[in-house]
């Protein structure tokens, strides 16, 4: 079956399961601090048109750093899309995977072709099924060679994984 768009989409992509529930808590969020600066100037007599503006612009601001990234993964490959444009990445060639630190823990994937997608690795433990995705894509990179520096990074995201997944069945089954 092919959508009125024209691409075929399979019905073996993995998606972020949660992203639309962190949607909807970027967008409250970026309410909030607009309706409390609003409400503020309000009640302090100094709202005007051109402060109500300032306040929507630095909401909205709020807004776009804290948009999630839709993260979906299908057979041989992994893309992120941020609001403007989506990155690829072909699991099945890597050549780096790399575990950045920082303020938030990013998790930088590169292709021998030149993709390179950036993810929160959270996604990745959140979502068994995309990380099974990278996960297969991965190991065929390290079969075939191409995989020079990431098996380190893999294997720990791995465990975290699994350590995860069991969590969340021993929940799920009152084990816990």
């Amino acid at each position: 079956m092919t959508p009125l768009n024209g691409t075929h989409q399979h019905l073996d992509t993995a998606h972020d399961l949660r992203r639309p529930r962190d949607v909807r808590d970027s967008l409250r969020c970026a309410g909030a601090l607009l309706g409390f600066l609003l409400l503020l100037d309000w009640g302090s007599g100094r709202l005007t048109l051109w402060r109500g503006a300032l306040w929507f612009g630095l909401a909205l601001l709020l807004l776009l750093a804290l948009y999630p990234a839709r993260v979906r993964a299908g057979e041989g490959w992994l893309a992120s899309r941020r609001l403007l444009r989506e990155h690829r990445v072909r699991t099945d060639l890597l050549v780096s995977v790399r575990c950045l630190d920082g303020v938030s823990q990013r998790l930088v994937l590169r292709d021998s072709v030149g993709g390179r997608v950036e993810i929160d690795p959270e996604v990745l433990v959140r979502n068994p099924r995309l990380w099974s995705r990278l996960d297969a894509g991965a190991r065929k990179s390290a079969a075939a060679g191409t995989l020079l520096c990431g098996a380190t990074a893999l294997s720990r995201l791995s465990r975290r994984v699994d350590r995860e997944t069991a969590h969340a069945v021993f929940r799920a089954s009152d084990l816990k």
